[in-house]
């Protein structure tokens, strides 16, 4: 079976967010914010999972977004579940990270909070692709709407980052041409931040 792509223990990455999450916590503290705080310990329970834990991430996840379910963090709800949905993908949980899934969709379209959109139907194709017996020509229609989505909003990171996805499935197909096609223009939008992990991922399949 074809192999996926989903975030892994990158310890620049998970620093990164470690910092940001202590920053967010102390803010919070300092002006009397709190949904900073809740927020914070949403992010470390994700950095947790990511580092090996997933069972105790996601779980402590599951209950910080059950605590603050209708409160001030609604509007950043869907993108904490597509972080569940990566600890879930971690823990090889996939049915329950398509559930997650499915969740943040109904509440985008709900609250229409779309800013992490393409980044929620990449990961739907990158589950979908761990299944046991999947159905590729509906992967490929995900990570396709995820391109499709990026191109609407002009989000090059998130447009980098779908067509890796595709680009990884046509490789794995023997579509190189295709999958080269389609990644170097949107490799090549880029002029700085080729330390990130992304475009050193894109750099390598290109080069392969």
């Amino acid at each position: 079976m074809p192999t996926s792509h989903v975030p892994t223990n990158h310890p620049s990455l998970l620093s990164t967010v470690q910092i940001h999450a202590d920053a967010l916590r102390a803010r919070g503290a300092e002006y009397g914010l709190a949904h900073r705080p809740e927020q914070a310990r949403l992010l470390h329970s994700w950095v947790l999972a990511m580092q090996g834990e997933a069972a105790r991430g996601g779980a402590q996840m599951r209950q910080g977004l059950v605590a603050t379910q209708g409160g001030s963090l609604k509007a950043f709800r869907p993108y904490f579940l597509i972080l569940l949905t990566e600890a879930y993908a971690q823990a090889g949980q996939l049915e329950a990270g398509l559930q997650t899934l499915a969740e943040a969709v109904t509440l985008m379209a709900t609250t229409d909070e779309r800013w992490w959109e393409a980044e929620l139907y990449r990961l739907q194709g990158e589950l979908l692709l761990q299944l046991l017996c999947p159905e590729v020509g509906q992967v490929e229609a995900c990570l396709r709407h995820a391109l499709d989505v990026t191109r609407g909003q002009q989000t090059k990171a998130l447009a980098l980052r779908a067509a890796l996805s595709l680009s990884r499935l046509w490789q794995q197909q023997g579509k190189h041409a295709e999958a080269n096609d389609l990644l170097a223009p949107v490799y090549n939008w880029f002029t700085e931040g080729f330390d990130t992990l992304d475009l050193q991922e894109a750099k390598a399949l290109l080069e392969a």
